[in-house]
């Protein structure tokens, strides 16, 4: 049940016959009383302040505000006929005295009573009423307001003023008095609306605390980003109106920004913050810039009135008065976080010393400083004044702006580290994300063209992380940031990515959109000593220093092995334990909860501490994945085959297992499986791998194998399994081979025939010249038949050579 249903319920007993029906809050709505077992309105006219000040006081709420008719709708139930004669000081209207109504036949629909009583909080002590002590009417009594749990902010205190029909939330403190006192003590959830803190249900208790709110009178910004920004309305007779831009300018502004505490206008521009829901307002301000309060300008009757069209009311943005810096360091973005508050600039204490590398980028963020690059805390000689503040000031930076600390003495401060010039946005954490850098104070992406494994290591090293493990474009989102123009030329050894040199992208106009620069740098945990990534001692890297983990309390148990082994990506935690050396050496100190996940198991900010002892842990992922070979023979030919492959039917093959060597010994199990059945051979690992030999394959060897590699060490069993290699046997793949050398053979015969047929034809031309050229030359004589014979053989030899070269 929340505080609203409780306290109606609160409500209906205490006060068995009256009824506020449905206001905005209890306090609030048409009236209704139960007689005889049902509930009736009551006309307007049978009722005065006098019974509205009985009913007030008898729901539990402070006097009556507002008394008129019809103010919360119609009524449903039947209105009685009771007129009521109330003194003021009755504790119930029933015990008023009352008469039948004289005006009963002229109550008309409309007019059954609606009341508004005054909210139950109010600031007393100033001469504004927006402005004082904060205190709770409640059993009828007023008192001051403590805080149950101390951590509240400026979102709070928007809260009060709202609920007071106050302007913005200016300022906010906690005072002391000198001795206690009694007091309403509530939770700071309370403040999360003003609802919820009208109907908070308080503690009685005693204290010397109590809360000093200043809201402004009469303006305020609704419903920016932050206290800072809004659309402005201001507040004249009793009711908000926005005002037209025409109507306002930049000395207006900066008596706005002044009087809600914010720092100078940065943005004045009409609808920016949406339509005007109040009405737009006719006066003009003609301020000099140097009023403490816009209604203690000048103004006029707005000339312009008529011509202010929908979406010119005046949005106004005051730039944030940064109220936390880092000092003591050559950069602004290094040093000790110290806070401004109460005029006073002091170091910053976290009250309950949760404080990790997810809460330092809220502070790097607020500065416009680049990525969280390390955090420590520091120690004095002696105490001195801080502000002490919870560490869920730490979850945005919204929250740190708003941040209210506590007066303190602590010798211990916060050093944080951010990067000056880069940073890593929309990423799982803050070793990874989409690369922005910052020039001449603005942030661009960088392109995929103009970056490489040398500029990734730069940066990885300039924010703290381990070195680049993946690069790729659009691994975490568009870019948001327009994508800058330069080539970055690193070597990869220096310390900052703008110490490097550069130059003009050459690819500017082809840089796509999604080809921003994602980056994600590796671990700062590891586990060492073992033939496994995944087993040994646990390592931190703090610092630029890789030293042991020790654990702050000894709260050592299996819940804290499963962080680090996910973390790892190694799987479950199979042990964990202390380990002892023979003396003291250099150790990052952390404690147990840590371990409550891998985040923050990353994110967790370690003291420097020597220590004899360690944290080993063995986790399951520990081996590697063992491969998978099929081997076959096919006409005196060798094949090597990973994953799926059709062997000829008849064919011998062989299965190999193999692993990458880690430890001695084991075993190989080769599983096979079908849809039918499955069944498995066990060999021992010889030299890392073991060899499964089979005879004719046939259809039964149609299936999937597996290797499952196990070992025994650390006294536990570990497996580990390879992928499937998919088998299938074929006789249709020999009788294709068959058909394709028959072919072969067919075509070869064919041109032999063919040459020797060229040939023989060849052979027959010749002799038949021959046979020719002999009977011409028997008709010239022995001698001519002679020379023409050598001539023929000198031609023929010619020829033949001629033929040989050809």
């Amino acid at each position: 049940m929340d505080q609203t249903a409780l306290m109606l319920l609160l409500c209906l007993c205490s006060s068995d016959s009256v009824r506020l029906v449905p206001g905005t809050n209890r306090c609030s709505g048409r009236l209704e009383v139960k007689t005889d077992q049902s509930w009736s309105s009551v006309c307007e006219k049978d009722f005065d302040l006098q019974d509205a000040q009985v009913v007030c006081r008898e729901i539990g709420c402070g006097p009556p505000s507002v008394l008129q008719g019809a103010l919360y709708g119609e009524a449903e139930a039947p209105v009685g006929s009771r007129e009521f004669l109330c003194e003021g000081s009755e504790s119930a209207l029933l015990n008023c005295s009352s008469r039948k109504s004289s005006g009963r036949n002229s109550c008309s629909p409309g007019q059954a009573v609606g009341l508004t009583c005054s909210d139950n909080i109010r600031l007393v002590g100033e001469a504004s009423r927006c402005a004082g002590r904060l205190e709770m009417f409640h059993q009828e009594e007023w008192r001051p307001v403590t805080l149950w749990n101390p951590y509240w902010d400026m979102n709070s205190v928007a809260a009060v003023c709202a609920a007071l029909d106050c302007g913005s939330a200016v300022s906010a403190r906690k005072s002391y008095e000198a001795s206690k006192r009694a007091v309403w003590s509530i939770r700071s959830d309370c403040f999360q609306s003003g609802s919820a803190l009208k109907n908070c249900l308080p503690d009685d208790k005693t204290s010397d605390q109590s809360l000093e709110i200043i809201c402004s009178d009469s303006v305020r910004l609704v419903p920016g980003t932050n206290r800072c920004s809004g659309r402005l309305e201001v507040k004249t007779n009793q009711s908000w109106s926005s005002v037209c831009e025409k109507d306002f300018d930049l000395q207006d502004a900066q008596v706005v920004c002044r009087e809600i505490g914010c720092g100078p206008p940065s943005v004045l521009q009409g609808a920016l913050y949406g339509e005007a829901e109040a009405p737009v307002g006719s006066r003009e301000f003609l301020c000099e810039g140097s009023e403490s309060a816009l209604l203690n300008c000048s103004s006029r009757k707005s000339s312009g009135r008529n011509s202010c069209s929908p979406g010119q009311a005046v949005g106004l943005t005051c730039s944030d008065q940064h109220n936390i810096r880092l000092v003591g360091e050559a950069s602004r973005c290094a040093g000790r976080l110290e806070m401004f508050h109460q005029e006073e600039w002091r170091p910053v204490y976290v009250w309950d010393d949760n404080l990790n590398m997810n809460s330092v980028p809220a502070v790097c963020a607020e500065l416009d400083c680049g990525s969280a690059v390390s955090a420590r805390k520091t120690m004095e000689a002696s105490g001195r004044p801080v502000w002490l503040i919870w560490s869920e000031c730490f979850q945005s930076g919204s929250a740190l702006k708003n941040c209210l600390p506590d007066d303190g003495t602590s010798h211990q401060s916060r050093e944080i580290i951010c990067s000056d010039s880069v940073r890593l946005v929309s990423g799982t954490n803050r070793c990874s994300g989409r690369l922005e850098v910052k020039t001449n104070q603005s942030w661009s992406s960088v392109c995929e063209k103009d970056f490489d494994l040398q500029d990734a290591q730069v940066v990885c090293r300039e924010i703290g992380c381990g070195p680049p493990s993946v690069l790729q474009g659009a691994l975490y989102g568009e870019a948001e940031a327009p994508v800058g123009s330069r080539e970055f030329l690193c070597e990869g050894s220096e310390s900052a990515l703008l110490n490097c040199s550069s130059r003009k992208s050459s690819g500017r106009n082809s840089c796509s959109p999604g080809q921003a620069v994602g980056l994600t740098c590796s671990d700062n945990i590891r586990l060492v000593g073992e033939a496994s990534r995944c087993a040994g001692r646990l390592e931190m890297f703090h610092q630029e220093e890789w030293r042991p983990v020790y654990v702050w309390d000894p709260y050592l148990n299996m819940n804290s092995g499963p962080a680090v082994c996910a973390e790892l990506d190694c799987g479950s935690a199979v042990s964990a334990r202390y380990s002892f050396e023979a003396s003291e050496r250099p150790v990052w100190r952390i404690w147990s909860d840590c371990f409550q996940s891998g985040s923050a198991l990353k994110n967790c900010l370690p003291d420097d501490k020597t220590s004899d002892q360690s944290l080993e842990i063995i986790c399951s992922g520990l081996l590697v994945e063992p491969l998978i070979f099929l081997s076959s023979s096919t006409d005196g030919v060798s094949t090597g085959r990973k994953q799926g492959s059709e062997l000829l039917i008849g064919s011998e093959f062989s299965i190999m297992c193999s692993i990458r060597p880690q430890y001695a010994g084991g075993s190989f199990q080769l599983i096979f499986s079908t849809s039918n059945y499955t069944q498995n051979q066990t060999l021992p690992a010889v030299n890392h791998s073991a060899l499964f030999l089979f005879a004719a394959a046939g259809h039964a060897h149609q299936g999937t194998y597996r290797c499952l590699y196990h070992v025994y060490v650390f006294s536990h069993n570990f497996w580990s399994m390879s992928q499937p290699l998919n088998l299938t046997v074929s006789d249709k793949l020999m009788e294709s081979i068959r058909r394709s050398s028959a072919s072969a053979h067919l075509t070869a015969l064919i041109i032999r025939l063919v040459v020797v047929l060229l040939g023989m034809l060849g052979m027959l031309g010749s002799v038949l010249l021959l046979n020719y050229k002999a009977r011409r030359n028997q008709k010239s004589g022995p001698e001519n038949i002679m020379m023409n014979v050598l001539d023929e053989g000198s031609r023929a030899e010619g020829g033949l050579e001629e033929e040989a070269a050809v």
